[in-house]
């Protein structure tokens, strides 16, 4: 087979074939093997493997490779529930015993504390999931452009491309209800394929009130024992089954702090602050998007919460309306993937807050974020993982900060 335009031919040719041993996985749950000190990258292996391997590119300082076969597997490697696991991008563990996928993952979290943030800490054991399949509230299906009136592929990424689909017709990873109706909601896309002038995503999510499909119906989740309303197209932690152990434990955190008030600075509809109220003499939600304040609000009201309010904050002023002291204060932070910018860090820092609960789907910007926190006089608590998101390389970790 020719070589793409731009292979780079050094060290290994295009496709050059390698018997190599996995020494152990990077955080992305890829094999790490070496040829004469020289480190490539290859998805779906184990550490302690021998793996025959392909060659398809080669960068400044590593090269990727495709598994082609496993000579020599090892003994906590199991048979993948789902016939598309290795083509399609969504899981990347399957092939892993899920004991082995939590420590894998504690020491992810440990060894980014100690690289990024140089900082040799204990990790506590990952809080597993309580069920390992069908347990994601939200798939979002998507598809190219239709070709020659058709629509082609409906599923997720194909695994180390850019934008290559996989048909999907069943997700193990999705719970039973969505994977029920799975048929349908793409025979309807399939139907309606001349409506699509360009690719579309699909949404479904499985809420207490059934599986919704438009993004402006209202979801309905009940978590210990409290109500939530919101749009299904917004963002809802979406692993119902540990999400109650999840939230307690956050609270709990704030709690000890010994912190009258609680402020949620990313609170989105409210999730942390409204499931908190009960815990605090006041809570106050911060959110840039007015929408989300408003759902947020009205989720307090559902609960019968008079403690809790709610601030559409501009960006540059987050503390501002805040009328409790820092140091009566706990603020509960759970930002997007990129992490907290430099300019809510510095007003968070000036608030000064008795101590902050960090929640992060992203350990990595979560640690690069902590190395601010050491620097303006916070102590690193407690490091605790939690498993969201079974089978993949995603996990959440709450720490927790201390003045």
């Amino acid at each position: 087979m020719e070589p793409p335009r731009k292979f780079n031919p050094h060290p290994f040719a295009y496709h050059q074939e390698l018997d190599v041993r996995i020494e152990n996985l990077t955080n992305e749950g890829a094999g790490v093997a070496r040829v004469d000190g020289w480190v490539i990258f290859i998805p779906f292996t184990l550490a302690g493997e021998l793996v025959k391997c392909r060659v398809f590119r080669n960068h400044k300082n590593y090269s990727e490779a495709d598994l082609i076969e496993v000579l020599e597997p090892a003994p906590n490697r199991v048979t993948p529930t789902c016939a598309l696991f290795g083509q399609c991008g969504g899981c990347q563990y399957q092939h892993l015993a899920y004991a082995e996928q939590l420590q894998s993952k504690q020491r992810q979290v440990a060894e980014l504390l100690k690289h990024m943030a140089k900082i040799e800490h204990p990790v506590r054991e990952v809080i597993p999931s309580p069920v390992e399949y069908g347990y994601r509230s939200k798939i979002t299906p998507h598809f190219h452009r239709p070709k020659s009136g058709g629509i082609g592929a409906i599923g997720f990424l194909r695994a180390r491309t850019r934008n290559a689909m996989v048909d999907v017709e069943h997700c193990p990873i999705a719970m039973p209800e969505l994977n029920e109706q799975l048929a349908a909601v793409r025979e309807r896309a399939r139907a309606n394929s001349d409506t699509f002038k360009n690719g579309a995503t699909l949404l479904m999510r499985a809420a207490a009130n059934g599986v919704l499909t438009r993004n402006d119906e209202i979801a309905i989740e009940d978590v210990d024992g409290v109500r939530f309303e919101f749009q299904a197209g917004d963002f809802f932690q979406n692993n119902p089954f540990i999400l109650p152990k999840f939230v307690r434990h956050a609270i709990d955190e704030a709690k000890a702090t010994g912190a009258k008030h609680l402020v949620d600075a990313y609170c989105g509809s409210g999730l942390f602050a409204i499931s908190a109220a009960r815990d605090f003499e006041q809570v106050i939600g911060v959110e840039i998007s007015e929408s989300a304040v408003k759902k947020a609000a009205h989720n307090a009201e559902l609960n019968s919460l008079a403690n809790c309010r709610f601030i559409a904050a501009d960006a540059q002023h987050v503390f501002k309306d805040v009328p409790h002291a820092g140091a009566d204060t706990v603020v509960l932070i759970d930002p997007p993937r990129a992490g907290c910018s430099p300019e809510f860090l510095q007003q968070l820092f000036a608030f000064g807050p008795k101590g902050v609960v960090y929640v992060s789907c992203n350990p990595a910007t979560q640690m690069r974020d902590l190395v601010l926190f050491t620097e303006a006089g916070y102590k690193l608590g407690t490091v605790q993982p939690f498993d969201l998101f079974p089978q993949t390389k995603h996990l959440e970790c709450v720490m927790t900060l201390s003045r």
